[in-house]
């Protein structure tokens, strides 16, 4: 049997039995779905028969732990599960304009536009939209594209990892990210001008874990000055951590440019002067291919690249991609 097309299947597939597909993948149970959705198992046969009529595939088969999803019930069961979120998503969008917001988005963020890019999109955004509900999530980028493509994030501010398939994803990039070595301004065994990456191979360092790319970027300076990575070696994706770390002790880490000076103008960290030479992947605006923004998602899209074209970030970004070379690069 040929599969549908989209036409019949869009018009013959019911939201019920969407319901049944997501019910049969949490219970794994044809009975305990049925009762979860308040009808009898026979009608829920029928009603999961009539799918696999409609499609001409298997979508469930009984295995040693019931009822197990085929590969076709998996497709079916994801765009289920797609459905459900989008129609959430209509019902929370219905609700915001009858109490008068705009809406709610949820952005997450890597860690190098949130002190200056992300904190004035927010200030901006709040201030022009004041009943739009904003939740933030700062993480490294795998996360964040996780919690994106399972559709608990709206947009993200972050790059496509390397090894990462970015099909199913829209990206504008918005600013490149240069990296900084960082010390306590106490080390002063890290802050001497003339340090190379073998002066400081010895140190206790903090370093984001695989498969983050600054930690990629590290290495390869490392293996650039062929040097072994040190040894001593602590891994964290937190800045707050990674910043009190270093502030209160002769530990080194990595950290984007952007907030490496954030610190050094508070006087909590010192940049050490051996520039990183290789500069991360640009990051920017990441958003799912299959879904349209909503008018919140736009509007909170636009202001970041308005933000990040402002002569404050565009002469940070340009100060950055020409700063001096120190004559020993750490690559």
């Amino acid at each position: 049997m040929l599969i549908p097309n989209q036409t019949v299947l869009f018009n013959r597939l019911r939201t019920r039995q969407l319901q049944l597909l997501l019910a049969i993948q949490e219970h794994h149970s044809l009975r305990r779905a049925a009762e979860h959705l308040g009808m009898s198992q026979p009608a829920a046969t029928k009603m999961l028969q009539d799918m696999e009529d409609l499609i001409g595939l298997k979508l469930f088969e009984r295995g040693r732990r019931g009822l197990q999803a085929t590969a076709y019930g998996t497709v079916m069961t994801r765009y289920a599960q797609g459905v459900s979120a989008d129609l959430a998503g209509v019902r929370e969008e219905l609700l915001a304009i009858h109490s008068g917001n705009i809406g709610k988005i949820r952005v997450g963020a890597i860690m190098a536009p949130v002190p200056q890019l992300l904190t004035s999109t927010l200030l901006s955004v709040k201030q022009q939209h004041p009943r739009l509900a904003i939740s933030i999530q700062v993480d490294t980028s795998d996360v964040l594209i996780t919690a994106l493509k399972e559709e608990r994030l709206d947009v993200v501010i972050g790059r496509i990892p390397d090894t990462w398939d970015g099909a199913s994803l829209v990206f504008e990039p918005i600013q490149e990210e240069a990296l900084s070595i960082v010390c306590s301004p106490q080390n002063q065994a890290a802050r001497k001008y003339h340090v190379t990456l073998r002066d400081l191979a010895g140190l206790p360092w903090i370093l984001q874990a695989h498969p983050s790319p600054m930690r990629k970027v590290i290495e390869l300076s490392f293996v650039e000055a062929r040097l072994a990575l040190p040894l001593n070696i602590m891994e964290t994706s937190s800045m707050l951590l990674t910043s009190s770390l270093v502030r209160h002790s002769d530990m080194l880490a990595v950290m984007p440019t952007l907030v490496a000076e954030h610190y050094v103008e508070r006087g909590t960290l010192a940049i050490v002067p051996l520039p990183i030479r290789k500069h991360l992947p640009p990051f920017g605006v990441l958003v799912r291919k299959t879904r349209s923004p909503s008018p919140a998602i736009q509007i909170f899209i636009e202001e970041v690249k308005a933000q990040a074209s402002a002569p404050k970030h565009a002469g940070q970004a340009k100060r950055q991609a020409h700063r001096p070379d120190d004559p020993h690069p750490a690559s």
